[in-house]
């Protein structure tokens, strides 16, 4: 380990610290399909809805088999419906996915304005710690972005999952790129 990783107290092993040009790579790897991404929102935003969907069949597939693994628990019925229920909905979201896409798109403006309003009372109840206004404006942040995605529904439906995934890559491949740099500097 070098000097410099001994002093920074990081701990990382010498075999990381040589691997440092895969963490640049899957970065660049990373930026590119956020950029590609940001291209076509849509069609990123309908595969995602279709994996979203294939997951739960999969998760409905697993809780079938944990409901009738473990029947001696009495929940049974429950666990039995409950992956019967997310086999169908996974089948209805793959089928369909732009309707999909409009159901996540709807929960989301849901949480964001619930969030949001939650976090505006959170931060008028408590105006006497510092910071309180960081609170408050991250609540009326949320609140402003479910009534941009609001008031542009059906369309935004089709894009914003999309466009959530692009902005995802593309931080995290920024992300991996200045990683992979910092530990190639500690070499």
């Amino acid at each position: 380990m070098s000097d410099l990783a001994a002093q920074s107290g990081l701990g990382l092993p010498h075999a990381l610290q040589g691997k440092w040009g895969w963490f640049v790579f899957l970065g660049l790897l990373m930026i590119a399909a956020g950029c590609f991404a940001l291209v076509d929102t849509v069609l990123v935003t309908l595969f995602s809805v279709i994996f979203i969907g294939a997951t739960m069949v999969v998760g409905g597939a697993v809780q079938l088999i944990h409901a009738f693994a473990n029947r001696g628990w009495g929940n049974f019925l429950f666990g039995l419906a409950l992956g019967i229920l997310y086999i169908v909905a996974g089948f209805l979201i793959m089928e369909e996915p732009v309707r999909g896409s409009l159901l996540i798109t709807l929960f989301l403006i849901a949480v964001l304005a619930v969030g949001g309003v939650v976090r505006v009372i959170v931060a008028l109840r408590h105006t006497e710690l510092n910071g309180w206004w960081v609170v408050l404006l991250g609540g009326l942040v949320s609140i402003g972005l479910a009534a941009l995605l609001y008031l542009s529904f059906p369309w935004s439906g089709l894009w914003v999952l999309g466009m959530l995934i692009a902005i995802e890559l593309l931080i995290q491949g920024f992300t991996w790129v200045i990683f992979g740099f910092a530990l190639r500097a500690l070499r």
